[in-house]
């Protein structure tokens, strides 16, 4: 099943391999650069079947940190056309950017909290910081949602201009959206805050936006986190509801990962420890699911799609270590998975 196509409304991957969004913390005012080039051009020559680039800021203070990418002006977008381009005319990968608003956690760096001079004012659903020790983030008012929802459309629009094939919404890891899901971080008491629908109103809205910037030629991805492991907080039944209300709003597949809202807590790592929650979600929900968390072995990530836990492998570390998973997963498993003409002559045949 590793090499089998999918196709999610026009968009046909080549296999179920996904290159997990990774920030590189390599950018200069949001501008990817020439690393960035060869990052994805280099994951591309290894036949993975989706890039995502990193976690891409909406607006300045979407990032995480000050170098982090981001498009919230064309400069931007034109730079990353760039990369789009390579992958497209030197690959048969599709590529997909994921956007992104780091809201409370944003203004960091080596994990830690920098000034308002060296960075910015964060902001969030509710004055409450990530971390006691950081400063009490402002609270978007009503007016500054709308214009949250807009940003993620605009980021959007350039996005689809540049030629990205897949758009993926940030929802997951403790970061602005996920903010405003989970009832720890959201204590609002207007129609962005207190109930399940209420608390997701935010992320619909993003989702409705950014779909009237796409066609049947881009597909929409939404990544979660499938649990936030804290008591009363974000639950796998939580994302499950969510799952079958993104369905209805045109999402295409649930990217599912876990964690990063609440600080300090316990997450069991084992390999594959999130496999269990996108089954969850594609199983009850009846949605495609990413399954994503340290899946390592191309036996493992072929068992998971067998089992029919997951419709896409996301990978992230592995990948790092070695961009080339896929072609070297093809040999293994005696499939067929693209080979740059320029190496043909180290193929393995099979």
């Amino acid at each position: 099943m590793l090499y089998t196509p999918v196709t999610f409304r026009n968009v046909e991957l080549k296999n179920r391999w996904v290159m997990s969004p990774m920030c590189m913390y390599s950018s200069e005012d949001g501008l990817p650069n020439d690393f960035h080039f060869v990052h994805y051009g280099s994951r591309a020559q290894g036949g993975t079947g989706l890039l995502i680039v990193e976690a891409t800021g909406v607006e300045p203070r979407g990032r995480i940190t000050n170098h982090c990418m981001g498009i919230w002006n064309d400069e931007q977008a034109k730079k990353l056309q760039r990369i789009v381009e390579f992958v497209h005319k030197n690959s048969e990968s599709k590529i997909g950017i994921q956007l992104s608003h780091s809201g409370r956690k944003g203004s960091t760096w080596n994990t830690k909290q920098i000034s308002v001079e060296e960075g910015w004012e964060t902001i969030a659903p509710s004055p409450i910081p990530y971390h006691p020790t950081e400063r009490i983030p402002h609270v978007l008012t009503l007016e500054e949602i709308k214009e949250q929802v807009m940003n993620f459309r605009e980021a959007a629009r350039r996005a689809v201009e540049a030629g990205f094939d897949v758009i993926e919404i940030h929802a997951a890891h403790g970061y602005l959206i996920h903010q405003f899901l989970s009832p720890l971080s959201n204590i609002r008491t207007d129609e962005y805050g207190g109930s399940f629908e209420n608390r997701t109103r935010f992320l619909i809205e993003i989702v409705d936006a950014v779909n009237e910037e796409l066609n049947d030629n881009i597909a929409l991805f939404v990544r979660i986190s499938g649990t936030e492991y804290a008591e009363n907080g974000w639950e796998i039944e939580d994302s499950v509801e969510l799952a079958k209300v993104l369905k209805n709003h045109s999402v295409d597949l649930i990217d599912v990962s876990s964690g990063g809202n609440i600080h300090g807590v316990k997450i069991p790592l084992f390999e594959g420890y999130q496999v269990p929650l996108a089954s969850q979600v594609r199983n009850e929900a009846d949605v495609r699911t990413g399954a994503v968390g340290l899946i390592k072995k191309v036996s493992h990530a072929e068992e998971i799609l067998e089992k029919g836990d997951a419709d896409l492998i996301f990978i992230a570390r592995e990948m790092l270590r070695n961009p080339y998973i896929a072609v070297q997963g093809s040999f293994e498993m005696k499939e067929e998975c693209f080979f740059p003409n320029q190496y043909l002559r180290a193929k393995i045949s099979s």
